[in-house]
């Protein structure tokens, strides 16, 4: 109750905030200190708010929906903090905190700069929305209010359901606070772009806005990044990025935000890009609304794994609303001054510094419209676009950025002619060409990797050579090389992991070793570890080198099996395993027993007999199970072939209610014995399934053994994608000091 008071009280203040500072923009200035003075109230009723839901997080108050659905009294501090913003209702209470917290710096940053009223009139209307949506979706929801009929009032559960396991991490406490953050404070150059149109200001706001997109770019980008991490590190997904359409939603913002760093440029420089700046700024906001409706509307609950469920029709109603809003706000205004938004300076030539960057600024674009168009396709169709789409996409616009990144540096910002530039260029055109041949070299043969690599060097050697030149002048104007440079070995990491890395399924035997990238691994068993969890213990060697992983897996109840992998990682590339089952069979090791994992359509040797995996089957099996209530049954189609003849067989699994499936094997002639499924790996990401066989001799007795399944892969100078981001923030941070300065 206390708690729904407190965002009234926010609420209401942060009406009248808007109201007053509005007046004040009308030239009441007696309006303006009532404007502050509700800032203050709205923002400390926001904060209060959040500390009255953190506290009763930590007093485990089951009494309220909220606690019950995401604590319980097992979880250790850091993890039931992180249940603060672990839901939809405590989600949208961090960003409105995030926000209150930045409009009292945004305050002191525009009263120096004639532009609070006006700010501030549109920042507080976003803040406000936001307590709004709290209203709706209250973390202060009682239990018995929450499921009436299902919990009598005043009935207070002894515990809490307690957090996602898979939320059960360290960067669950940094990756969505930073996320919501440069979520919040996209709401700034959103803000000074709709005050400028409002004084009709179209020139200086860019000096004032800058150093905000400078750090919107910056807080977003470290937020989608450290999410990359921990699904590369700890969720075991086998990669950094996935084209998920939640984690592409964040992107796209973040996108428009840096081509609007460089037409912001543009026009600083020569005047140009007038509209374009304004629509950019309003586009990154709104699109950071947009990817929040994505999350929290439920219409993705079928295309990603990070959405929310239905929130309810109100909610869904309000992020609508929201969006609507904002965005008519926005176009609006610049609908309004559309006759004296004409642009005054003159085309920029096509041989100028200016122009390559504005192509530059348009890749982006074109990229984000590319991301944008996947991501909603879900929201019209049933159609969910591959990953593969977004990689034959993206590959070209990512050469053409790298090309033009290079490309505009040794332009000057006047026209000028071909021979000059040309001059500059030939250098880092034959060494670029060096690294497209080298790369060649050591087998890459697909035209556009080579020419994605030769631009991603070109872009590194021109922006080293500029930086080195630039630090001995002036050390504050190398920013934007710096970023650069990271922007250029992230593209290098990018190429190498995510093309040339390489994969394998493999079925380990109790200390059997398999060679696998040169390695010799052996999984020795398993042991208990902190939390309930089980570490899976694999020798490694490689010649003299030998070392262990050790992959963790264990179940979660509601959630099934969660599973973390183990990576060691070199200089060159990164070993990463991620365990995928353990199964104990009967196994025939040392009695003709043998144990195989065979991809989709290739074919494996079974002493004198080969073995092809087909398909699978869901036909007779399948609907005899189903029609029986024995649950689902998939066959694994095998085709065998030898010198005596073929024949085809299909292996069973029987998926029941039981997590762990009933595997049912076949009769074969040809191996004199029945082919048994250990277990089957569908791998709808890659398009390549697996399945695991061992070959049992009826009658033969063994005793009981462990086979574990594991996702290894090789990824080669990973480590350059995360040397690269880091290099890109420290850019960014050294161009966001500088433009603040400036401003």
């Amino acid at each position: 109750m206390v708690g729904t008071i407190v965002l009234v009280v926010a609420f209401v203040s942060g009406l009248v905030a808007v109201w007053s500072y509005y007046q004040t923009a009308a030239e009441r200035q007696n309006f303006l200190k009532l404007g502050r003075s509700a800032l203050y109230v709205s923002g400390a009723g926001i904060i209060a708010a959040a500390a009255l839901l953190l506290n009763n997080i930590l007093q485990h108050d089951f009494s309220y929906s909220y606690v019950w659905s995401y604590s319980d009294r097992k979880l250790p501090l850091h993890f039931l903090i992180s249940t603060f913003y672990a839901g939809q209702e405590g989600s949208f209470l961090f960003w409105a905190v995030c926000s209150a917290v930045i409009s009292f710096f945004v305050l002191r940053y525009t009263r120096t700069r004639h532009s609070e009223a006006h700010v501030l009139t549109i920042f507080l209307a976003t803040q406000t929305f936001l307590v709004l949506l709290l209203l709706f979706k209250s973390p202060f929801t009682a239990i018995w209010d929450a499921f009436p009929g299902r919990i009598a009032p005043g009935q207070i559960p002894p515990d809490g359901k307690g957090l996602n396991p898979l939320l059960q991490n360290f960067w669950m406490v940094i990756h969505p606070p930073v996320l919501f953050i440069g979520f919040a404070v996209t709401a700034v150059p959103f803000s000074f772009a709709v005050a400028a149109l409002w004084r009709k200001d179209f020139a200086s706001w860019i000096s004032s806005a800058f150093p905000w997109v400078l750090f919107s770019g910056l807080i977003l980008g470290l937020g989608i990044m450290l999410g990359a991490y921990w699904a590369y590190g700890v969720l075991g997904w086998g990669g950094y990025w996935g084209w998920d359409p939640v984690e592409n939603s964040s992107l796209i913002p973040w996108l428009v935000l840096m081509a609007l760093v460089h037409t912001m440029l543009i026009q600083k420089r020569t005047g140009n890009f007038v509209r374009t700046n304004f629509a950019l700024a309003i586009l990154a906001f709104l699109f950071v609304v947009y990817s929040t409706f994505l999350t929290r509307s439920g219409v993705l609950g079928d295309s990603s794994v990070h959405s929310f469920t239905d929130p309810g029709t109100a909610v869904y109603t309000l992020l609508i609303a929201f969006l609507g809003v904002f965005a008519f706000l926005g176009f609006g205004m610049m609908i309004l001054r559309r006759a004296e938004l004409k642009q005054n300076a003159p085309p920029l030539q096509y041989r100028s510094r200016g122009f390559i960057v504005s192509l530059g600024s348009f890749a982006l674009l074109a990229l984000s419209a590319v991301v944008l168009f996947g991501t909603s396709l879900p929201i019209v169709s049933k159609t969910n676009v591959e990953p593969s789409f977004y990689d034959t996409m993206s590959l070209p616009l990512a050469a053409l950025i790298a090309l033009l990144i290079g490309g505009s540096l040794l332009l000057r910002w006047e026209n000028e002619d071909g021979a000059g530039f040309f001059k500059r260029s030939l250098k880092w055109i034959v060494a670029s060409c060096a690294v497209a041949g080298a790369m060649a070299y050591f087998g890459v043969h697909d035209g556009m990797m080579l020419a994605f690599g030769f631009a991603s060097a070109f872009a590194l050697f021109v922006n080293i050579e500029i930086a080195y030149f630039t630090a001995k002048g002036d050390p504050r104007l190398t920013g934007g090389k710096i970023a650069h440079i990271g922007l250029a070995l992230f593209f290098f990491g990018v190429l190498a992991s995510g093309k040339y890395g390489e994969k394998e399924h493999l079925a380990l035997s109790l200390n059997s070793p398999q060679s696998i990238f040169g390695y010799t691994v052996t999984y020795k068993g398993n042991r208990p570890v902190e939390g309930h969890k089980f570490a899976y213990d694999i020798d490694v060697q490689n010649g003299n080198s030998h070392f262990q992983l050790s992959p963790v897996m264990y179940e979660t109840g509601e959630q099934g099996t969660m599973r973390t992998p183990d990576i060691k990682s070199f200089l060159t590339q990164d070993l990463y395993c991620s365990p995928v089952s353990l199964t104990h069979t009967e196994s025939l090791a040392g009695q003709g027993g043998e144990t195989v994992s065979i991809k989709k359509g290739e074919t494996v040797s079974l002493g004198d007999v080969k073995a092809k995996f087909v398909k699978f089957d869901m036909g007779s099996h399948g609907m005899d199970a189903m029609t029986t209530g024995g649950g689902m049954s998939v066959g694994s189609v095998i085709e065998l072939s030898s010198p005596e003849g073929k024949e085809t067989v299909t292996p069973v699994a029987v998926y029941t209610q039981q997590r762990t499936p009933a595997f049912k094997p076949a009769a074969s002639k040809l191996l004199g014995a029945d082919l048994e499924l250990v277990s089957m790996n569908i791998d709808m990401g890659s398009k390549q399934s697996t399945v695991t066989l061992e070959v049992v001799k009826p009658g033969a007795a063994a005793p009981a053994g462990e086979v574990l399944e594991v996702e290894a892969s090789i990824k080669p100078f990973i480590d350059l994608v995360w040397t690269g981001t880091i290099l890109l923030f420290i850019g960014l941070i050294i161009s966001m000091l500088q433009r603040k300065q400036e401003a």
